[in-house]
């Protein structure tokens, strides 16, 4: 069985945007759609008598909110499968669980109340530090300049070996019918900064050389990793099933740019439709590891950010 997407939806534009996302993702994906609101609301209203027949107002608000929501989907893409349901508890606890049985979660960049103001809500980034399969957060605004079809760029670490995060963005790419951007980012040497542009023979030099050998090694290995899964696919009664959802071959571009990783990131990503960074786990209950780039591309990324767990297997 393949997993749904998950949409989280708790009425604001920021959730729409992400419900349209997903939807889109589906379509394209060949996946089912389960869109989730996960309200307290019997927190606030109270725990009502089983003899009473009135539904308390706040989960008569939750129910129309989600059948609005399937009704958008089904308006916008008839020929997905698409189911809603309400959860009245905590919303990170419940997509958090939602995340053990999904392809990836969604979500928008905001939420309601106090938090709205927050460019990132506190939903979006305790999901992302927690979640046991990628999760996508939609930018709350639209890009200023128009993103290029197909479009996906994903942040190169230090990691030997291709990451999940890598792995992730080429089948986004190859499900778009797209392009990948693979961007490696590596920093000047202090007391090189007074030389401008870096001399064939000094240490900037020979940092940009490192980081260009240490992507070109990366990308080799993944290249070959989808070779054999490929290869693998035609071994089995899927194969034909596998290339109708967009398995072909994928056009990767290299890029090696100076500078603290989280602003190459977020300037590569400027014409994007998706930017792809990984995320390590901390083992026992600490969840993921959200360093300083993770942060910095959630709150300000121009397109939609995927964080994808280093465990995620595709």
């Amino acid at each position: 069985m393949r997993l749904p997407v998950v949409v989280g939806v708790d009425g604001s534009e920021g959730s729409l945007r992400a419900l349209d996302w997903a939807a889109a993702e589906a379509a394209r994906t060949r996946l089912p759609l389960r869109v989730v609101h996960a309200s307290l609301w019997e927190h606030y209203e109270g725990l009502r008598p089983p003899a009473d027949p009135q539904v308390p107002g706040e989960q008569l608000l939750a129910e129309h909110l989600v059948a609005s929501a399937r009704d958008r989907v089904r308006d916008l893409s008839p020929g997905v499968s698409v189911v809603a349901d309400v959860q009245p508890e905590d919303p990170v606890a419940t997509l958090v669980r939602e995340s053990h049985e999904a392809s990836l979660v969604v979500l928008g960049s905001r939420g309601r109340g106090r938090i709205a103001g927050m460019i990132l809500g506190s939903v979006g980034l305790a999901l992302a530090g927690r979640s046991h399969c990628p999760v996508v957060v939609i930018p709350a605004r639209q890009p200023g300049t128009p993103a290029t079809p197909g479009s996906v760029v994903v942040g190169i670490s230090d990691a030997t070996g291709p990451s999940a995060a890598a792995v992730f963005a080429l089948a986004q790419a190859a499900s778009r019918h797209g392009e990948l951007t693979a961007v490696r980012a590596w920093r000047r040497p202090a007391h090189a900064l007074l030389s401008h542009p870096p001399l064939p023979g000094s240490s900037s030099s020979a940092h940009r050389r490192q980081a260009e050998e240490h992507l070109e090694e990366v990308l080799k290995a993944l290249e070959t990793l989808e070779a054999r899964k490929k290869q693998d696919s035609q071994d089995t009664q899927d194969s034909q099933k596998a290339h109708d959802d967009g398995s072909g071959a994928v056009v990767i571009h290299r890029s090696v740019a100076q500078g603290p990783a989280h602003q190459v990131l977020i300037e590569a990503a400027e014409t994007a439709e998706l930017l792809v960074v990984g995320a390590r786990r901390a083992g026992g209950w600490h969840g993921l590891q959200l360093g300083t780039v993770n942060h910095a591309v959630l709150h300000y990324s121009p397109c939609p950010v995927a964080i994808v767990p280093d465990t995620y297997q595709g």
